[in-house]
């Protein structure tokens, strides 16, 4: 074991339940959440030397999982797949029915826009923070935190208009 296993333990430790709800919330799913932010602390845990002292090792693995969920997405790896059959219980608790219809209606967006909206509002990231996770420009962040705002109104909006509850 190197000597900087302890550092990169703790680091986990300390910043796991964080990092796997954006994962969970760029993926949609916890055992893909799991799996993801899992990979992503692998080629961490690789580049733990070089990185260590640098100040930005949780930008480093933010920006690892919405690179890793991009190249999942792309590959066909993070495809919903049918069932025949519907599991017994449910693979998620419905904590409250405004995060579950807002969950489900951020889960429509495009990845993307998605993780903007994910790194910007539950992660508190800056505009500059979230393109340098992302690697594009802050107008591409502006540009993807409109459109998606814009399109989660619009869906919230008719759900309501149409009876649905938050």
């Amino acid at each position: 074991m190197a000597d900087w296993d302890g550092e990169f333990s703790s680091f986990v430790a300390a910043r796991y339940p964080a990092l796997l709800r954006t994962s969970y919330l760029l993926c949609g799913d916890h055992g893909l959440a799991e799996d993801l932010l899992q990979t992503v602390l692998a080629r961490t845990y690789l580049a733990w030397p070089r990185i260590r002292d640098t100040g930005a090792v949780e930008a480093y693995v933010r920006r690892g999982l919405v690179n890793a969920r991009t190249s999942w997405w792309r590959r066909g790896l993070a495809r919903e797949v049918s069932v025949a059959e519907v599991p017994d219980t449910a693979t998620e608790p419905a904590a409250r029915p405004e995060r579950t219809e807002l969950f489900r209606h951020l889960s429509a967006l495009p990845a993307r826009q998605r993780a903007v909206v994910v790194l910007r509002y539950y992660e508190d990231l800056s505009e500059a923070e979230i393109a340098a996770a992302m690697g594009c420009s802050t107008g591409t962040v502006k540009s993807h935190a409109s459109r998606a705002l814009a399109t989660l109104r619009e869906r919230l909006g008719a759900d309501l208009s149409n009876g649905v509850e938050r």
